[in-house]
């Protein structure tokens, strides 16, 4: 099992932008998504030193938000506990697409290759992003 551990605000990706020059179009990641890819693929580097996986995948990507400044005492204590989660947007789909693309070419060689995954979004104190991965024989 590999364990990462994105230290940060995670942030979810964006919409693609789209940019027309004359008859091309074509598309980019808007500047937070593309920073916090570079930033999340700075420390799958730091942290994995292996060859990129070439096997079937299983992930558990656990997403760790900051609680809001502006809610009660019980409230705050409701949500560091894990008994209020958060529904709010973005959408974890979104932050699981950020972060595997990030570590394509890193821990995997496709992200394709990624066939089962548990995720999961909580409250912290402590902003991150933990990334479990095992190989196809672990699970």
């Amino acid at each position: 099992m590999i364990k990462l551990t994105i230290p940060s605000e995670p942030i979810a990706q964006g919409r693609p932008r789209f940019v027309s020059r004359g008859k091309f179009v074509s598309t980019y990641d808007p500047p937070k998504s593309k920073a916090y890819k570079e930033l999340v693929a700075q420390y799958a580097r730091e942290q994995y030193h292996g060859e990129p996986l070439d096997c079937p995948l299983y992930i558990v990507l656990n997403v760790f938000r900051p609680v809001q400044k502006s809610i009660s005492k019980a409230e705050r204590a409701r949500r560091l506990s894990g008994t209020h989660r958060p529904t709010v947007k973005p959408d974890i789909d979104n932050y699981f697409k950020a972060v595997t693309d990030a570590c394509t070419g890193i821990i995997w060689r496709d992200d394709a290759l990624i066939v089962d995954a548990k995720m999961g979004k909580y409250y912290s104190e402590e902003p991150r992003v933990e990334i479990y991965v095992w190989r196809n024989y672990e699970f």
